[in-house]
């Protein structure tokens, strides 16, 4: 689970291996009775945003009559994607580190705005969805516009050097850990990993907290408190902060070709 802002409570993503698996799970969490209020569902793959941005958020209000009723009213997300789709989002998020633009946001550079929203309908022809307005349906005149943006950008290499430049900084206290704090400080080429046990989550709430606050004055940095089963599974759940886009290289290279 990843601690979001103070008017959220929480939010969870799963990351699956199809758009039916994806359309599967909604169809669970909307049918089931959990005491939970779905308030909204924001429904990025029949309708991608014009940045390329695909996937399925689940939006609820949390409920319940226990302790922590304080909390009530407060809003939790499931975000739901396939492997595609979340390659394609931390593509984004690794590029939009390094050149310090809001790439997610639709805010930068425009060859790479363009890359990615074409490399998106890309993805979208091989999971045979919907397309990003104002983008070739065509395959061949995609092919044609998005090769001229690989090779202008230089997009392959530039993605590789961005992983290959990172250095992982892990703390002694990893060991047996459940929780983690990743810090991505892309002015340092560093991300660090700090593990806390299962009763230490109150002190690692706190320094993630603090963490939050001194990232504020760096250009790109960030910072989550995640909750993993353990740390080899932390570059597969969240490749963005280790800047791992070979899923996404892949992908680029396929639908050049």
């Amino acid at each position: 689970m990843k601690l979001s802002q103070m008017q959220d409570l929480g939010g969870c993503r799963a990351i699956v291996n199809s758009v039916q698996t994806v359309n599967s799970l909604v169809s669970v969490y909307t049918k089931s009775t959990i005491k939970h209020k779905l308030v909204d569902i924001d429904d990025y793959i029949k309708s991608p945003k014009s940045s390329g941005y695909r996937g399925i958020h689940l939006i609820y209000r949390y409920y319940t009559t226990y302790k922590t009723e304080a909390y009530n009213g407060l809003k939790i997300e499931i975000q739901l994607r396939t492997g595609l789709q979340h390659a394609w989002a931390t593509a984004v998020e690794t590029v939009g580190t390094f050149i310090s633009q809001a790439l997610k946001s639709s805010q930068g550079e425009e060859g790479w705005l363009r890359f990615f929203a074409l490399m998106s309908t890309a993805i979208a022809q091989r999971e045979k969805g919907a397309i990003v307005p104002n983008t070739p349906s065509d395959k061949r005149a995609l092919t044609i516009e998005l090769q001229s943006y690989v090779d202008k950008l230089d997009v392959v290499r530039i993605l590789e050097v961005y992983a290959a430049a990172l250095q992982t900084v892990t703390q002694p206290s990893t060991k047996n850990a459940q929780y983690f704090l990743l810090q991505l400080d892309p002015s340092a080429r560093t991300v660090a990993v700090t593990g806390y046990r299962a009763n230490e989550l109150e002190r690692a709430s706190n320094e993630y907290l603090e963490s939050e606050r001194r990232i504020n004055e760096k250009t790109g940095a960030q910072a989550v408190l995640v909750s993993v089963d353990s740390l080899a599974s932390l570059r597969r759940t969240f490749p963005n902060y280790f800047l791992d886009t070979s899923l996404f290289i892949a992908a680029v290279n396929e639908a050049v070709q």
